[in-house]
C-alpha cells in the first residue's frame, strides 16, 4: 500500500488532547462482521498543556489543565465474496477545565474498500476525514486551532508470478487550519508511487519503490521575506524490506535516496539518504521488544519554517502480564534540523531535539470492554533563533471504551 505522505509523519511526541489518546475499542478487538456501536469516556491532566517554554510567562497565569473526552461511534466490517468493506465513524467532545476556549468537537470518519479481481489483481480504496486540535509544540498561543485532514488513497497490485508483484498507488492529503494566523500551514500533498515486489516462499519480501511527492502551500509564511511559497517536489527511490530474520525477529525498512526541491529555502534543493528501519523481537515469553531509527523530512506547524529534517531513534517493550492486562513502555529521541542544506556556521542554532517517554497499561476487562491508563513525559531543547525555548511536560490519562453489538462471526470464520 502507499506509504503515508509527510503529512502523516508528524513527530510522534507531539502530545496534546487527541494526539496521544486512548485507542478506540474498534482497534482493541479483532474485526467482526456486521455493525457495532462504540462509546468511550476519558480524563487527562497535562502540566504544560500549551507547551510553553520554561522562561515564558504562562497564559492566564496557568500552565496546567485537565480535560474530559466523550466519544461515540459506529464500526462496520463486511465481507462480500472477495470484497471487504471496513468503516468507522467516531465523534468526540473534548472539554477543558481552565482553557475552555479550546473546547472542541472531534471527528474521525474512515472507510476502506479492500478489493480483489480474480487471483491476479487486488488493492484498496480509502477515504478519511479527521478533525482534531492541532498540537502547540511549535505554536505559541492559547487560541483554539482545529486541524482538518482529508485523505484519499488508492492502491492496486498485479500478481505477475507467485513470487513477483507489481504495485501502483496514489495518495492525496489535505490539511486545513481553523485559526487565520495559522493558515500558512494549509497544504495539499499528492503522492504517486510504483513498486516491484519480490516475495519468496520464506515469507520475507523486498521491493523497489519509486515515488514522487508534490506539496502545495497556498499561503506564504509570515517570517519569509521572499515572495516564494513553500511548494515542493520530492522524488524518492527506496528499498522496502520485510525480513523474517528468525522465528522471533523481524526487520522492516523503507530507505533510499531522496531529492527535495523547495525554492523558498536556500539553494532550493537538498538530497541524501532518507528512510526508516524498524526491528521487532518476540522471543516467545511475556515480553516483546521493538526499536526503530529514521531520517525523514516532516512538516512542522511553525510560522518560520514549513518542514524539518528529523533524525531519531525509538525503543519500546510490551509486557503481556496476563490474558487481560498489557503494559507498553516507549522512549523516543528526535533531533530536528530546520535547514537541510548542510552544516555551516550557526547551523546548530537551527536545530532542537524532542525527547519523550511513555508507559501505558491496557486492561481488557471483557472482550468488548477496555480500560486504559497512561503516563507521558515530553521535553524540547528549543532553538533561540527560531523563537522556541526549552520546555518539559507531563501527561496522565485514564479512560475506558466499550463496543455494543450482536455477537457475529469473524471474517473468514465458520
Amino acid at each position: 500500500m502507499p506509504a503515508p505522505s509527510v503529512l502523516h509523519r508528524l513527530p510522534p511526541v507531539a502530545l496534546l488532547a487527541g494526539a496521544f489518546w486512548l485507542p478506540s475499542a474498534a482497534a482493541a478487538t479483532p474485526p467482526e462482521e456486521g455493525m457495532q456501536l462504540l462509546a468511550g469516556i476519558g480524563w487527562a491532566y497535562d502540566d504544560n498543556l500549551l507547551r510553553q517554554a520554561d522562561d515564558a510567562p504562562a497564559f492566564d497565569g496557568q500552565r496546567s489543565d485537565s480535560y474530559r473526552t466523550l466519544e461515540a461511534g459506529v464500526v462496520y466490517n463486511k465481507r462480500i465474496s472477495r470484497q471487504r468493506i471496513a468503516a468507522t465513524a467516531n465523534v468526540s467532545k473534548v472539554a477543558f477545565d481552565h482553557f475552555d476556549q479550546l473546547d472542541y468537537d472531534g471527528r474521525d470518519l474512515q472507510a476502506t474498500w479492500f478489493w480483489e479481481l480474480g487471483s491476479q489483481f487486488e488493492g484498496h480504496l480509502k477515504g478519511l476525514y479527521i478533525q482534531t486540535l492541532a498540537p502547540y509544540t511549535d505554536f505559541n498561543s492559547d487560541q483554539r486551532n482545529l486541524r482538518q485532514q482529508r485523505r484519499q488513497e488508492f492502491d492496486a497490485g498485479w500478481n505477475l508470478h507467485p513470487s513477483w508483484k507489481l504495485r501502483v498507488g496514489a495518495v492525496r492529503d489535505k490539511a486545513i487550519y481553523e485559526l487565520a494566523i495559522q493558515r500558512f500551514n494549509n497544504r495539499t500533498e499528492k503522492t504517486f508511487e510504483t513498486e516491484l515486489l519480490y516475495q519468496p516462499k520464506t515469507g520475507s519480501a523486498i521491493g523497489l519503490v519509486a515515488r514522487r511527492v508534490k506539496g502545495n502551500y497556498p499561503y506564504r509564511r509570515p517570517f519569509i521575506s521572499s515572495v516564494l511559497l513553500d511548494d515542493f517536489t520530492q522524488d524518492e527511490l527506496k528499498l522496502r524490506v520485510n525480513w523474517l530474520a528468525s522465528g522471533s525477529t523481524t526487520i522492516q525498512g523503507l530507505a533510499g535516496y531522496v531529492r527535495r526541491e523547495q525554492p523558498s529555502y536556500g539553494e532550493g534543493a537538498t538530497s541524501g539518504v532518507n528512510g526508516r528501519i524498524s526491528a521487532f523481537y518476540t522471543p516467545g515469553g511475556k515480553i516483546s521488544y521493538n526499536a526503530a531509527v529514521w531520517r525523514e523530512f516532516a512538516p512542522i506547524e511553525s510560522p518560520r519554517v514549513s518542514y524539518t529534517l528529523n533524525k531519531g531513534a525509538s525503543i519500546g517493550a510490551t509486557w503481556f502480564a496476563s490474558a487481560k492486562l498489557t503494559v507498553e513502555a516507549n522512549a523516543i529521541y528526535e533531533r530536528r534540523s530546520y535547514t537541510a542544506r548542510g552544516d555551516f556556521a550557526g547551523a546548530d542554532a537551527l536545530r532542537d531535539a524532542i525527547r519523550s517517554a511513555s508507559v501505558r497499561a491496557v486492561w481488557q476487562v471483557r472482550p468488548r470492554v477496555q480500560v486504559v491508563a497512561a503516563c507521558v513525559h515530553q521535553a524540547r531543547s528549543g532553538s533561540a533563533l527560531l523563537g522556541t525555548g526549552k520546555f518539559d511536560a507531563n501527561v496522565v490519562q485514564v479512560g475506558a471504551n466499550v463496543l455494543f453489538g450482536q455477537e457475529s462471526r469473524r471474517p473468514g470464520g465458520p
